[in-house]
């Protein structure tokens, strides 16, 4: 490249490095909060003020911290713990800590308005990302891949969706490819100031997410590949030897101070106190009691490095509810609901969530590779990133969206920028296409503006039909609410009932909704929400609502029916509205049902004793209200069996057993094993 060029291309880096933070201001300014946002800001916001790291330690803090930083200067008023389960402690005073300072509760700031603030700060892992691409496509690939490379990440659906919004996810996509390109860096001119710089990035993405874990044995690999690279260029079999015992001792002796320095940093995010809170009581279980659910080996491990505090109590805290979290977690695929996660799901989601022009420079990728027309060390580096990350993420049980792998995209956008570059070396009308490909890409992307979220490419048609394919953080997390209000301003809707997918941590009427709530897998225990047996009029649903997923069947969807009916109207591809006149059984029993369990089990809270009968009166109002609501019966079963009416509780575990062969295979074994229990209990107990 010639210098004169070189301005050039940085005028273009820089154009579209601003194109890439206009998208993600003026996209995230229009959207409401989503499900784990004001959860994430408190916690932060008390880890900053407090030195509290006791909520939300599923997440380390450093992207937390970021967001809470502009809220510091601020006299914002902070709800009292209320000692609840730590994870609604974060939730619910999050909710507070955003819209309970607003002028209409005595406050200075809305809800908005500091939500915004939040947004704006975390933006800075997603612009930094797109430099680092830039910087590194252009050190391994030349200039053109890097302007290629920065303009496929700069119009990357999924990088803006997480990008500007208070999550987890973009700050450890941002330092894990950090922390590799580093790693490149050092071993490619090895210094005491890039073996520095490869062991902070190490522990910012430490700090940044617990998936960062898979960092370490990355780096081994590259180290390996990197060895073998210089092995084998070595001049004679003596000289090999001798570069084999040098480069091997090099390479394990920088592996452990990258890992040094990588924990150093950790502890640093904690104030280098390995207790949770600096004092006063734990609103949490204790460690040693959440670990019960791991298994043997795992148990062993968190137990050596908690005995030998190897890592702060509130990461390793973190380790062991991420690891419990995502056992068993229902997903939806396909537009069917699977009891838990599934190998193929993660490769699928690539397919509908990358743009069809990336997919298109991958493919060429791999003629590039098979071709020898990447240089097989930074071809290492590019590649065993993301294909260590996918490998370990099809293990996991936990699939709702690209986000979980997202920092397999940018590695996968500098390939595709080399993969163009071979194009257009192997013959310069090559550069047609390529132009034709990155600009289909721009359009493809600014099309879903300014709700990113749902992208789908033209493929499977595109946003509006994503929601027929996946579920949650995919299509709808929450991020509605504004457009919501104004839809139904411009159609003059006051009376309404809406199933939001957020509620209860965040409502409706936090953005001037007026709908009256329909119950939720979260909100159904936590808020009393009565629902008539006939609705007249609107009904708006999130869409992960409406798919059911969160249950495990369709069986166990209050919203079916609506599932299965075309909606009148969608509001920016995530709130299906439907006008009419509805029965929603499962729905209308729900509130009953919750009220039963309660009565069987008692609440401590309260100083609510169990009362079995009154529980029995409730669970038949249940299933009057919903007579094929598998739940009902298995309550009132309970009510019966508590009250020692042990064949009459039988009958009603038969009719629910008789309600799971219309269940997905998936999850009726389970819902059969554990009936089948229950009407053992009462067949033992009854002498039978």
């Amino acid at each position: 490249m010639r210098s004169s060029n070189k301005p050039l291309v940085l005028l273009i880096a820089c154009l579209l490095l601003f194109s890439m933070a206009a998208q993600l201001a003026l996209s995230v300014r229009q959207q409401s909060s989503t499900w784990d946002e004001c959860d994430h800001l408190f916690a932060g916001y008390m880890s900053l003020k407090a030195g509290d790291f006791a909520l939300n330690p599923e997440h380390p803090p450093l992207a937390k911290m970021v967001a809470a930083f502009p809220l510091l200067s601020l006299n914002l008023a902070v709800q009292p713990y209320q000692g609840r389960y730590f994870k609604w402690e974060a939730y619910f005073n999050g909710r507070e800590l955003v819209f309970r300072n607003d002028p209409a509760h005595g406050g200075a700031y809305a809800g908005d308005t500091l939500l915004y603030r939040a947004r704006l700060a975390v933006m800075v892992f997603a612009l930094l990302l797109a430099v680092l691409v830039f910087l590194a496509s252009w050190e391994m690939f030349g200039p053109v891949a890097a302007l290629i490379a920065l303009t496929l990440v700069a119009f990357e659906p999924s990088l803006l969706t997480n990008g500007g919004i208070i999550t987890t996810d973009s700050a450890v996509t941002c330092m894990l490819f950090a922390a590799v390109y580093a790693f490149y860096r050092y071993t490619k001119a090895p210094s005491l100031s890039r073996l520095l710089l490869t062991g902070l990035a190490t522990g910012l993405a430490f700090a940044a997410k617990h998936s960062a874990i898979l960092l370490p044995p990355m780096l081994i690999l590259l180290a390996a590949g990197d060895l073998c690279s210089r092995w084998q260029t070595a001049r004679t079999s003596q000289h090999r030897v001798a570069d084999l015992r040098r480069i091997l001792f090099r390479s394990a002796a920088s592996l452990a101070c990258i890992l040094a320095i990588g924990v150093f940093v950790l502890w640093a995010f904690y104030g280098f106190r390995y207790r949770m809170v600096p004092g006063g009581p734990m609103m949490i279980p204790s460690l040693q009691s959440t670990m019960v659910s791991l298994p043997p080996l795992d148990n062993k491990i968190i137990l050596f490095a908690v005995h030998h505090h190897l890592l702060p109590e509130s990461y390793l805290f973190g380790l062991v509810d991420v690891r419990r979290v995502a056992g068993n977690q229902p997903t939806y695929l396909f537009g069917h609901i699977l009891a838990s996660g599934v190998w193929y799901y993660f490769p699928i989601v690539l397919l509908i969530k990358l743009t069809l022009p990336v997919l298109l420079f991958l493919a060429a990728a791999v003629w590039a590779i098979l071709s020898g027309r990447i240089h097989r060390r930074e071809l290492w580096f590019v590649l065993v990133p993301p294909v260590a990350f996918l490998s370990f993420a099809l293990t996991s049980p936990l699939n709702v969206g690209i986000r979980h792998i997202l920092p397999v995209v940018p590695f996968l956008l500098v390939l595709a920028s080399a993969a163009a570059v071979a194009l257009i070396r192997q013959s310069r009308r090559f550069a047609y296409p390529v132009a034709a490909l990155l600009l289909w890409n721009i359009v493809s992307c600014l099309h879903a503006f300014p709700n990113y979220m749902p992208y789908s490419n033209e493929l499977w048609g595109g946003p509006s039909h994503t929601r027929l394919y996946l579920s949650d953080a995919a299509v709808e997390w929450g991020q509605n609410l504004k457009w919501t209000k104004s839809y139904l301003d411009q159609h003059n809707i006051h009376d309404c009932y809406f199933a939001y997918f957020v509620e209860p941590f965040v409502l409706p009427s936090d953005y001037g909704i007026p709908c009256k709530l329909l119950p939720t897998l979260e909100s159904r225990g936590m808020v009393d929400l009565e629902v008539p047996p006939v609705i007249h009029g609107t009904i708006l649903i999130s869409d992960s609502v409406l798919s059911g997923y969160e249950l495990g069947s369709s069986v166990l969807n209050p919203y079916d029916s609506l599932f299965h009916r075309k909606p009148d109207d969608i509001i920016m591809n995530g709130v299906e509205v439907y006008h009419g006149d509805f029965e929603l059984p499962l729905a209308s029993s729900m509130m009953y049902e919750v009220r039963a369990r309660k009565l069987l089990s008692g609440d401590p809270s309260t100083h609510l004793k169990p009362d079995p009968q009154a529980a029995l009166i409730v669970a038949s109002q249940a299933v009057s209200l919903a007579p094929e609501g598998l739940d009902a019966h298995l309550v009132l079963g309970n009510a019966l069996l508590a009250l020692n009416r042990k064949q009459e509780a039988a009958v009603q575990y038969r009719e629910a057993l008789a309600i799971t062969e219309r269940m997905e295979p998936s999850a009726k074994e389970h819902a059969e094993k554990s009936l089948k229990g229950l009407l053992a209990k009462c067949d033992s107990d009854s002498g039978v």
